[in-house]
């Protein structure tokens, strides 16, 4: 599904591009199947947003190439939808209209995307409070309208940037399950970026372990726990705890 080969970007300061860059990337290869789940765990400074958000097209690499389905990736596409940390929705629009958005600007009919976006906020649990303004729900629902606009999208790539940082403890393990079960019913392969080890641990097929200075993949560690994920207490068991013990020796090292 997405193959990303020796990616390498340099950001220099706007005032002095004279001053040597900083390295956020450098030489970064990976591979990713389809319908894989895939976490990207690493220092704040390693590359991982960077990494992102050139698979998404937003920014352009320096060096490498991005492939999807074997394309290369030169702008950002329906193929590919984000979910960023911040909830990112209009407070004048409607938790509905939020969902809608995407395929508003791309002239779908209202019937068409108004039947879309209800099915989507179905999927993520938001059945009645379609016609809710953001400010009236809680910043897990916020998130999940988010998810479920770039659903909507139907993308093959869902790329998120640390989607539960904002929230507390507590809505963080839920969205979790609730990621893994919508997830479960669609065919969409997920990159997701975060700080936890415990987070990328639960959710993921394969964590990609990051360092900085310069940005570049230490490790790729497979996550050999059954699914589903969300059935029994998967995180007590003796597998999720030497995963979660080499990954922090990883990190550490």
């Amino acid at each position: 599904m997405l193959e990303v080969r020796q990616l390498s970007k340099v950001f220099f300061e706007q005032n002095d591009p004279r001053k040597p860059g900083l390295v956020a990337l450098y030489d970064v290869s990976v591979s990713i199947r389809k319908n894989e789940f895939v976490s990207v765990l690493g220092p704040s400074g390693c590359g991982k947003t960077t990494l992102i958000r050139i698979i998404a097209g937003l920014i352009p690499a320096d060096r490498g190439v991005v492939l999807v389905r074997g394309r290369a990736v030169t702008d950002p596409g329906r193929d590919r939808c984000m979910v960023f940390q911040q909830f990112g929705l209009l407070p004048w629009r409607t938790v509905v209209s939020n969902v809608e958005f995407g395929l508003e600007i791309e002239g779908m009919p209202t019937e068409q995307r108004r039947e879309i976006a209800e099915k989507y906020l179905e999927l993520v649990g938001l059945k009645g409070f379609e016609h809710y303004y953001p400010h009236q729900i809680s910043g897990g629902m916020q998130q999940r309208v988010g998810i479920a606009r770039a659903l909507s999208k139907k993308p093959d790539i869902l790329l998120m940037d640390e989607p539960f940082g904002a929230v507390d403890a507590q809505t963080r393990e839920q969205l979790q399950e609730e990621l893994l079960k919508i997830w479960s019913q669609t065919d969409t392969t997920v990159i997701f970026v975060t700080h936890s080890i415990d987070e990328a641990v639960y959710l993921s097929d394969r964590v990609v372990v990051m360092q900085a200075r310069p940005g570049r993949i230490k490790e790729e560690v497979t996550v050999d726990l059954p699914r589903p994920r969300w059935e029994g207490d998967v995180k007590s068991d003796p597998r999720f705890a030497q995963l979660r013990a080499h990954l922090r020796e990883s990190l550490r090292a």
